[in-house]
């Protein structure tokens, strides 16, 4: 029986300050901190050991991963850093107040561009400053990989490459995979293993920093699923 544990990243400083975040690479706050390393003492705890860790080319991600692993003396073990576990690109968004939004454009279409399954936020043109083709790290992506914005639905579709190549043959071959990652990049992955309805994945929320366990048999059915 394989175990997969999937850790949304610890609260960031862009969700103190209630921002749109997406591909830019800001860092956790102290308390987002403290929460990656309670995630680590609850998997030590529970006594579970990995053979593989994955995470986003974002470092509140990837500190997230470290803080757990030393809490649980696993920072030795192979970590896959990849932009397909990114958090949602939220395109034009990016950098803006929530608040400030919705008072621009109304709360019923900011909520439609944060949690609509597979309707776009306003664009990034390729030639914004901000655009990530200008970031060293998509560098060799092809260009027209590189989103200027994405919903849960295009986040999906470049979550499930991975899993299929990399992540699903691990756990078939019995080794137990950590990831850590962002809200929506996990809420996708959680939407394709437990084949969530495009309508219920909307209720769907990863809670910082708290461990989600999954158990798989040798088919790669859930046998079960614990938050710890």
């Amino acid at each position: 029986m394989a175990k997969l544990v999937l850790i949304r990243h610890g609260q960031s400083e862009w969700n103190l300050a209630n921002k749109f975040t997406g591909w830019i690479d800001v860092d956790l706050s102290e308390k987002g901190v403290e929460q990656a390393k309670e995630a680590g003492k609850a998997l030590k705890e529970h006594g579970i050991e990995f053979d593989y860790a994955y995470t986003s080319v974002l470092k509140r991600a990837i500190k997230t991963l470290h803080y757990a692993l030393e809490e649980c003396d696993q920072l030795w073990i192979p970590e896959t850093k990849t932009w397909r576990l990114n958090e949602r690109h939220y395109g034009a968004l990016q950098g803006l107040n929530k608040k400030d939004t919705a008072e621009k454009y109304g709360d019923e279409q900011v909520h439609i561009w944060r949690r609509s399954y597979d309707v776009l936020p306003p664009l990034l043109k390729a030639t914004d400053e901000g655009s990530a083709l200008h970031d060293r790290r998509y560098a060799n992506l092809d260009p027209r990989t590189v989103p200027g914005g994405e919903n849960l639905k295009v986040t999906l579709e470049r979550v499930i490459p991975l899993w299929q190549d990399e992540i699903a043959p691990k756990l078939l071959d019995g080794k137990n995979v950590i990831i850590a990652a962002h809200g929506n990049s996990l809420r996708a992955l959680s939407k394709y293993i437990e084949n969530i309805s495009d309508d219920d994945i909307m209720n769907l929320e990863m809670a910082t920093g708290q461990p989600v366990v999954y158990d798989f048999d040798d088919k790669l059915n859930v046998l079960s699923k614990e938050k710890y």
